[in-house]
């Protein structure tokens, strides 16, 4: 692979800039003299370039490696998470680290205080609301939101929707006659360790192989499976200290 600079060449582009320097009386800072960098295609393993994903770590998958989730996207964003509280709270903690307004509308306040009263860089972590009252909120590229609903069984229909730059949350604690509507309109939904009976209807309606569905029952606290357009992903969420301190350690129920 070749590249040679435009104009390095006697007669090119340079030269005629040069000229027209001269007859306005102007002096130029000339480039290097060379033909450009040239590297070989046997030696182009040796590039790297450090792209990858960014988003909130979510956990570690069954290598080790961390998982990302890009909650802040210029398109409306759904998340369903059929597990825990501590893995929810754990998420909105950490969107918020990554600069995110976070609002939590919840019919349960108490579960939310520690968090809610917790502060970072000065600022309050979370914003707490009632069901129904989060008010809407001008979400950008620079000021992202994520709205987090905790609001029982059977959540009402969100006063605040998804949004560019606003991703918005769902928790159920366990399978509810709601849970399908929001499975199928969900971009992305986890499942944490729930029954036979609800494994096999989650199964059913994500399409999960019989294997996959069989092990939903015998999940670990804080492993997930997450699950969106026909991929799947197990995680492991693993509480940092600051985490631990502040919610306890993982656990599946409250």
């Amino acid at each position: 692979m070749r590249r040679v600079a435009r104009g390095a060449g006697p007669g090119g582009d340079r030269d005629v800039r040069r000229g027209r320097g001269a007859a306005a009386g102007v002096r130029r800072l000339l480039g290097p003299r060379h033909l450009g960098h040239s590297v070989s295609t046997d030696d182009l393993g040796m590039l790297s370039l450090p792209l990858g994903d960014d988003g909130v770590v979510i956990g570690t998958d069954a290598q080790g490696q961390p998982r990302l989730l890009g909650l802040h996207r210029p398109l409306p964003y759904d998340v369903l998470l059929i597990g825990g509280l501590w893995t929810a709270q754990v998420l909105a903690l950490r969107a918020a680290a990554t600069g995110a307004h976070v609002a939590v509308e919840s019919g349960r306040p108490l579960a939310w205080e520690a968090l809610a009263g917790a502060r970072g860089a000065g600022h309050a972590c979370v914003a707490l609301y009632d069901v129904g009252r989060v008010p809407g909120f001008a979400a950008t590229a620079h000021s992202p939101r994520l709205v987090v609903r905790d609001c029982g069984m059977r959540p009402p229909r969100g006063r605040v929707p998804a949004a560019p730059w606003q991703s918005v949350l769902t928790l159920l604690p366990y399978l509810s006659p709601v849970a399908p509507r929001l499975m199928r309109a969900a971009h992305l939904v986890g499942v944490q360790r729930v029954s036979p009976d609800e494994a096999a209807g989650i199964g059913g309606i994500l399409g999960l192989p019989r294997s996959v569905s069989d092990a939903l029952p015998t999940l670990a606290d804080g492993t997930t499976l997450w699950c969106a357009d026909g991929e799947r992903q197990w995680t492991v969420t693993g509480g940092t200290d600051v985490e631990t301190g502040l919610l306890g350690a993982a656990r599946r129920t409250d």
